[in-house]
């Protein structure tokens, strides 16, 4: 029995196609209570906490805990989960936990793989179609507007969007619908092997990346569509 050709390629977004950098001068203002600076080890702390938010956190009363279960749902809910958590892992001093925070929003926070680009570029071209379907609680196309990327995603399925978060179908199908591809023709490429890889429960395809840094991961997207024979 053949195997249909990939069609199409769904992307997730955080640890895939960008990636959250934190700034230095970030922290240049931020303190403890008791006035003396944010450590490197909390500093390394809080951005794993933003960037790789696995679980629920210990130290939650029980309406943030809800609000951190349906966070990408819900922008409102997303900004009490991660206040919450950030006032929690020491940012106590009013007004600092909401400093950090915005940083997550500012587009100019997230910075392109290496080969984001090039891969984004040759699937156009190509003629393969592209969807970004992230777990995500704001609007990614400023993300990619900035790097002037937004013109070659022909569809988004973003959670607070479509109203459904990774594993579940939905997402994916809405992605799919928009593309006009049926599941058994789409590749779907991740950093999540439980969140990205539900796309197989729909029959996609699926490649699994890292979510290293930036220096360390220079074409991993070019890999995993080059093995399907998109490139």
């Amino acid at each position: 029995m053949s195997v249909a050709p990939v069609e199409a390629v769904l992307f997730d977004f955080s640890g895939t196609l960008f990636r959250f950098t934190e700034r230095p001068e970030w922290f240049s203002e931020l303190h403890d209570e008791d006035g003396s600076p944010i450590d490197v080890g909390l500093q390394a702390e809080l951005i794993r906490r933003m960037t790789a938010p696995t679980g629920v956190p210990s130290d939650l009363d029980p309406d943030d805990v809800r609000a951190w279960e349906r966070r990408d749902l819900d922008p409102e809910l997303h900004r009490r989960a991660y206040l919450a958590v950030l006032r929690a892992s020491g940012l106590r001093v009013p007004g600092h936990a909401e400093s950090l925070y915005e940083r997550v929003l500012d587009p100019a926070s997230w910075d392109p793989y290496p080969d984001t680009a090039e891969v984004l570029h040759a699937l156009h071209d190509r003629g393969v179609p592209v969807g970004i379907v992230s777990n995500i609680a704001f609007d990614l196309r400023r993300v990619l507007a900035r790097v002037d990327l937004d013109g070659l995603v022909a569809a988004w399925a973003l959670s607070h969007e479509v109203g459904a978060v990774k594993p579940a179908p939905d997402l994916f199908t809405a992605a799919l619908d928009a593309l006009g591809v049926p599941a058994d023709r789409a590749l779907m490429v991740g950093d999540s092997e439980e969140a990205d890889g539900g796309a197989r429960a729909l029959g996609c395809r699926f490649a699994l990346v890292q979510p290293d840094p930036i220096p360390d991961r220079p074409r991993a997207l070019l890999d995993a569509v080059a093995a399907y024979g998109l490139l």
